[in-house]
């Protein structure tokens, strides 16, 4: 099992920057498809991110533009940067991993919450108007 812990979060205003980090360790797989996904006050958990094995990204609708997913396998690491901060984006981020690597098109990740088997615990980001 890989074990992930998320770093970076923070309260910030709106417009503004954050870049996340999520550091993997135990047994990592430089081939799995990590992903970041984020829960609003409230409301369920949703994806926001995912980068594949062949570094293919895929993102949801409202960050396009604004947020970049990448990953540093000599490092065992995933960020995500997060530009334009808006208010909506609000929630606590969530790094994701596969279990094994299946080699799948970004797209297969794409809102497929059940193709990530291991979570951190989350950090939290604010965004202020």
């Amino acid at each position: 099992q890989v074990q992930l812990v998320e770093s970076g979060g923070g309260l910030v205003q709106a417009g503004d920057s954050l870049r996340l980090s999520c550091a993997a360790s135990g047994r990592t797989c430089s081939s799995c498809a990590m992903g970041w996904f984020r829960a609003a006050p409230g409301k369920e958990r949703d994806f926001v991110a995912a980068i594949n094995w062949a570094g293919s990204v895929a993102y949801v609708d409202s960050v396009k533009g604004r947020f970049t997913i990448s990953r540093d396998n000599a490092k065992n690491m995933v960020f995500l940067q997060m530009n334009s901060l808006k208010p909506e984006d609000t929630a606590v981020y969530y790094c994701a991993a596969e279990r094994s690597p299946e080699f799948n098109n970004v797209g297969y990740y794409y809102k497929n919450e059940p193709a990530f088997g291991s979570w951190g615990r989350g950090t939290q980001v604010t965004v202020s108007a």
